[in-house]
């Protein structure tokens, strides 16, 4: 069975730091696109960043320049350094997977999704 859990999330002010993390299980995802999306209270969930099997990545231009992602293949692991939070950013935070490394931004494109951490952040 598939896992996707996500940890790291938390109350911050504007300013801080975060690290998030997704745990994945279930499957090898050495393959596959890996990317994390948000989702704040009212709104439509949307792209923050992806992370291709090779490395490639792309980011939603809000957080270009503050959000890193990476990933740990040989542990199946996802990781998003996000920096310079703004509270704007304030969000649930999920990570999801699919099995292409074409460029997409689209959630309807990702196969797998991990249940979300509350990300926080006050002015």
């Amino acid at each position: 069975q598939v896992q996707l859990v996500e940890s790291g999330g938390g109350l911050v002010q504007a300013g801080d730091s975060l690290r998030l993390s997704c745990a994945a299980s279930g499957r090898t995802f050495g393959t596959y696109t890996m990317a994390w999306f948000r989702q704040a209270p009212g709104k439509e969930r949307e792209f923050v960043a992806a992370i291709t099997n090779l490395g490639y990545t792309y980011y939603a231009d809000s957080v270009k320049g503050r959000f890193t992602i990476s990933r740990e293949t040989a542990d199946n692991t996802l990781f998003l350094q996000m920096n310079s939070l703004k509270p704007e950013d304030t969000a649930v935070y999920s990570c999801t997977a699919r099995p292409f490394i074409a460029r997409s931004t689209s959630a309807s494109d990702y196969n797998y999704w991990g249940q979300g951490t509350q990300v926080t952040v006050s002015s």
